[in-house]
């Protein structure tokens, strides 16, 4: 092993243990307060599976609804507009990708609040919120009301995806982390794509208000289920909250958390505050690779903005029958997520028991993965440029879906296991770009798709993708020497 792969692994351990899991800190401070040895039941880490599987599953849930409400909306653009006697089609988007506005938003202020006060209590306040300003979109009655609610439904329903990969990385160790948020990723990604498909079904059927009425009544169950299921996981809170137990029960003031760095609490809100803002312009990894699953996500929503149009137009589908049309990339992600999954821990398994795991080896998926992403953008606009049967169209989108879902997993695990005790911050650097680029890139896509036609509109992406392919061979070479780089050291 190399001098710095070496340097590198026992970086990576140390983060590691500062996160709270099985290592014992060196400190002999006998006032610090860490965990109980390897196996203290306090550890998130050392749970049993019941509880382990409880908390993800209800995160499972959680994850799926919110992103499920930003795209089962969109097969009622039209009927919005009629409604409201409106004729203008961006505004129609916008109803839509308006919600990831919100998803810009919440996480520059969940994120930051969920390192004070832990994971759970945010859960819980967002989820409320969430319900609530759902309810108040199925009762809008303008087109200003209705961009209000979405919004701010988007803001807290962001929760779920800047605190799921964190979740996962309390409980998980890292051999077993990928497949587990391959199973946690289904939901963030597959939410958009089953919501047209539902939606399409909703909106021609009993209204385009009831899409917001289902989606109320689920999060109404999830909310009442998650409230029994979620516990907090994460390890800075929960010895925070061990060191004030023990000032308490001892009267002695000296003990404190082996994470306390001695500052107010106001100073911890503000540094908290900036981190995701730090990890995004300061950290070359940080930024680069976001802005690749930023902009593959964004093609996600552009694509989503040609579906039901080329499906009525070209192949004569009605409104309803139009949402099938996205199975392709339903099929797509989860074959890609599950394929991706299993070769990320069975990579990790074995660098791990041969001493040289680093984050860098998360990227091993993408350097093969990432290149179905052009591959299934040319298939998909040329196909549908030239009228093929309509299954060519449908299955350069479960191309792309693989593709998309092998790069989202790959990003979300290397930065989490870059920024391992920082987790939430780092994704939610990472939540922010890729919901800025979601929601403004589908606005781009009538205007491209009128001038350049499907087939080049299309081809434009993909060439885009085939640069951002270059990324992951990039930084599972250099990525190690940058991070550890004094140039690249951030003070978060």
């Amino acid at each position: 092993m190399s001098g710095t792969q070496k340097e590198d692994s026992s970086k990576g351990n140390d983060v590691e243990a500062s996160a709270g899991t099985l290592e014992k800190d060196e400190d002999t401070n006998p006032y610090l307060v860490d965990w109980e040895g390897p196996n203290d039941p306090e550890c998130p880490m050392t749970w049993p599976l019941s509880k382990k599987v409880r908390q993800l599953a209800g995160m499972g849930v959680n994850s799926l609804l919110t992103p499920l409400s930003s795209s089962m909306f969109t097969p009622g653009e039209a009927d919005v507009l009629a409604e409201f006697h409106n004729t203008n089609t961006t505004l129609g988007s916008f109803v839509v990708s308006i919600f990831l506005l919100g998803y810009v938003v919440g996480p520059l202020v969940i994120a930051p609040l969920s390192e004070i006060y832990g994971r759970c209590r945010l859960y819980h306040i967002c989820n409320t919120l969430f319900l609530i300003f759902t309810i108040a979109c199925a009762v809008a009655q303008t087109l200003p009301q209705l961009f209000v609610f979405r919004f701010f439904a988007g803001v807290a329903g962001s929760c779920p995806m800047t605190l799921g990969s964190g979740t996962v990385a309390d409980l998980i160790p890292k051999e077993k982390r990928a497949g587990v948020m391959a199973i946690w990723a289904m939901g963030p990604v597959l939410g958009p794509v089953i919501g047209p498909i539902a939606g399409s079904f909703v909106c021609a059927n009993i209204g385009w208000r009831w899409v917001f009425w289902i989606i109320a009544i689920a999060t109404g169950v999830m909310l009442v289920a998650t409230l029994f299921c979620y516990r907090e996981t994460y390890s800075v809170v929960l010895l925070e909250r061990k060191a004030a137990r023990l000032r308490k029960e001892t009267g002695n003031e000296k003990y404190r958390s082996k994470f306390d760095r001695g500052i107010p609490q106001k100073e911890v809100f503000r540094l908290a505050g900036v981190r995701p803002f730090k990890l995004l312009f300061l950290s070359p990894i940080v930024l680069l690779m976001a802005l690749f699953g930023a902009v593959s996500y964004g093609y996600l929503y552009l694509m989503f903005t040609t579906i039901t149009a080329i499906f009525e137009e070209v192949y004569g589908w009605r409104q309803e029958m139009c949402g099938l049309a996205y199975l392709g990339f339903g099929i797509g992600a989860i074959i890609g997520l599950q394929v991706s999954g299993y070769a990320a821990n069975r990579i990790a398994a074995t660098h791990t028991a041969q001493g040289r795991f680093a984050p860098e080896s998360r990227l091993i998926p993408a350097l093969y993965g990432s290149w179905l992403l052009p591959i299934g953008l040319f298939w998909y606009g040329w196909s549908a440029e030239k009228h093929v049967h309509w299954i060519m169209p449908i299955i350069g989108t479960g191309i792309f879906g693989a593709g998309l879902m092998c790069v989202f997993l790959s990003i979300n695990t290397y930065l989490v296991d870059s920024y391992l005790l920082y987790a939430a911050s780092v994704t939610a650097a990472n939540a922010v770009t890729r919901s800025l680029i979601g929601a403004l890139l589908p606005l781009a896509g009538p205007s491209m798709y009128s001038a350049l036609g499907l087939g080049w509109g299309n081809s434009l992406l993909a060439f885009i993708a085939l640069a951002f392919c270059m990324f992951p061979i990039f930084y599972s070479r250099y990525g190690a020497r940058i991070r550890t780089s004094p140039r690249f050291q951030l003070n978060l």
